[in-house]
């Protein structure tokens, strides 16, 4: 049978600086050209950071070494592409290690584990790889089939869903393998998510894949490296529970053993059929984790000398990335509970920012990914992914724009907060109770989503701006400007909305206020929430006034409410 070798075949799918079509490479010309390409295209989002930490920067870092310092880090950086001695090294490299990067290798296969198989040799669909439980903005890649169904991927689709499994796999029972001691009754069980699945990975993209590669490599002492799993020996059926050994380690871990079946037809080779088991399990996320956030939390057991705890931050399903900003902007640590602490490649760009290796206007993008499991892990309910222009300036903590940018974040939860108490007031005014904070839809989060490509927008322009205070002050005026016009559009409807009733209002008795009551109405719910809208932006509010007083004193008649509940005034 024909060899497939991730090192030439074409597996990965680029996209060319400045457009065209995209271009399909094996590893070695996709390194040597990485200046060439803005990024890897894959089908399904999260299988980006599987392809990178499982290929891309273990393969770079093992050939060329960590950067042992931030000076090392900013020369590399700061060239365009690799240097002709590097991409050298790097194909060196690769022809050393050629027979580990055989996909269907007899003793080897990469990332796999030679001959694994089950007591009854059973084998599933291949479809086991594939994550097909997306919803929402992901659209899952394949129908919805049973295990009967052939689903035949190419060698380069079996290749990504593959590493995709080895990061983002599910929990739960795994088919136990021959060789495997501790398969009870043909199976395993205890099995945790793949590495990735219990993170809320933060991915700092460049302007070219070269870029993005250098942008993800921490500098690292050389005893903290360690070595890919193409260096080790052939995976067998054995498992063992371990903590990573070094940044190569942790990046490539084997979460799963698997064997994929490889069969010829017409259209030439193809994967219809794998074999997946239980693989080594991360005894914990090392401290030193480059792409997740930080969140301290209570301890559990409390004490006078226990400190909070500190674990991966991990990202909300239907919470836009610069909603978590004042995560992704915490570089100083503060152990303290429901503090945040940014990742060590967030922390690194800010110092390389600092040192004067990036400029302030590089276009930096940060794309974030997650998984959401359900029924004790062991399906995929969604897969989380955004991706947002992050200013560097934002990143320095005594900067305007970092202050701006969290303040901006602020803002939008308190107006959606805003339109929900307004929602709250104009329901017990017609006698009937609020919206359940975690049921049904409330209205604040439609300002959340009408806020959203606003605050995207914002983000790009104050990269643009830089350190013109003007110009971030103004993108501030215009800012809340447009968010206060967006609570409103979503307020007004609700106004409109109320019966007849709600003018006269309705009395409600405050539990814990001895018995104290509080009349509710259309005109109190509307007043209520134009001071609230004053309050949180209120440099919007001091523009109205001076406009009002402007038509005034021109004699300009202003425009009445009507029956007191209106919002633009």
């Amino acid at each position: 049978m024909p060899e497939y070798n991730l090192v030439d075949e074409p597996w990965l799918t680029l996209r060319p600086v400045g457009g065209g079509p995209p271009v399909q490479t094996g590893l070695a010309e996709a390194l040597a050209r990485a200046d060439e390409f803005e990024g890897v295209l894959v089908e399904f989002s999260s299988q980006l950071p599987a392809l990178l930490r499982q290929v891309l920067l273990p393969v770079v870092v093992d050939a060329l070494g960590a950067p042992r310092n931030l000076q090392e880090q900013g020369i590399r950086l700061a060239r365009t592409g690799f240097s002709d001695e590097d991409t050298q090294s790097i194909q060196d490299y690769l022809l050393t290690h050629r027979a580990r990067f055989e996909l269907f290798d007899a003793v080897a296969p990469f990332g796999q584990a030679a001959g694994l198989r089950t007591a009854k040799d059973e084998t599933k669909g291949s479809a086991a790889l594939v994550a097909t439980a997306a919803s929402g903005n992901n659209v899952p890649l394949f129908a919805s089939r049973s295990d009967a169904d052939p689903l035949n991927l190419t060698p380069a689709q079996a290749t990504h869903w593959l590493l995709h499994t080895q990061c983002w796999d599910t929990a739960a029972i795994k088919t136990g393998a021959v060789g495997d001691v501790q398969v009870k009754a043909g199976k395993t069980t205890g099995n945790p998510t793949g590495p990735l699945g219990q993170l809320g990975v933060v991915l700092p993209v460049g302007r070219t894949l070269y870029d993005t590669l250098m942008l993800n490599i921490p500098h690292t002492h050389p005893t903290k490296v360690g070595k890919p799993q193409w260096r080790r020996d052939p995976q067998g059926p054995e498992w063992v529970p371990r903590a990573a050994e070094g940044l190569l380690d942790l990046w490539t871990w084997q979460a799963r053993r698997i064997r994929l079946i490889r069969h010829e037809d017409a259209a030439g080779t193809r994967v219809a059929r794998v074999v997946i088991s239980a693989g080594d399990r991360l005894t914990a996320t090392p401290e030193w984790e480059p792409h997740t956030a930080w969140a301290f939390t209570a301890p559990a057991k409390k004490n006078l000398t226990t400190l909070p705890e500190r674990r991966p931050r991990r990202h909300v399903q239907g919470k836009a990335a610069w909603r978590g900003l004042e995560a992704l902007l915490a570089p100083v640590r503060e152990d303290k509970p429901g503090a945040f602490e940014s990742s060590v490649l967030l922390d690194q760009i800010n110092a390389l920012q600092d040192d004067g290796h990036l400029p302030a206007d590089y276009p930096l993008q940060i794309e974030t990914f997650g998984t959401v499991y359900g029924t004790q892990s062991s399906v995929v309910e969604d897969v989380i992914h955004d991706a947002i222009p992050m200013p560097l300036l934002a990143l320095r903590q005594d900067s305007d724009t970092h202050e701006l940018l969290l303040e901006v974040a602020e803002q939008a939860e308190k107006l959606a907060w805003a339109v929900n108490n307004l929602s709250a007031d104009l329901r017990r005014a017609v006698g009937t109770d609020p919206i359940p904070w975690d049921k049904g839809q409330r209205p604040g989060e439609l300002v959340l989503h009408g806020l959203d490509p606003l605050v995207r927008r914002l983000l790009a322009g104050v990269r643009q701006a830089g350190e013109n205070e003007e110009l971030l002050e103004r993108g501030r005026l215009a800012w809340e400007q447009l968010a206060a016009r967006t609570a409103r559009d979503v307020a007004q409807p609700l106004l409109d909305g109320v019966p007849a009733a709600a003018f006269l209002g309705r009395e409600v008795k405050q539990s814990g206020k001895a018995g104290k009551s509080v009349v509710y109405s259309l005109g109190s719910a509307a007043e209520n929430f134009r001071r609230q809208i004053a309050v949180i932006l209120p440099r919007q509010a001091d523009a109205a006034k001076e406009a009002a007083a402007a038509r005034i004193a021109d004699a300009t008649p202003a425009t009445v409410p009507t029956a007191g509940a209106g919002l633009d005034h």
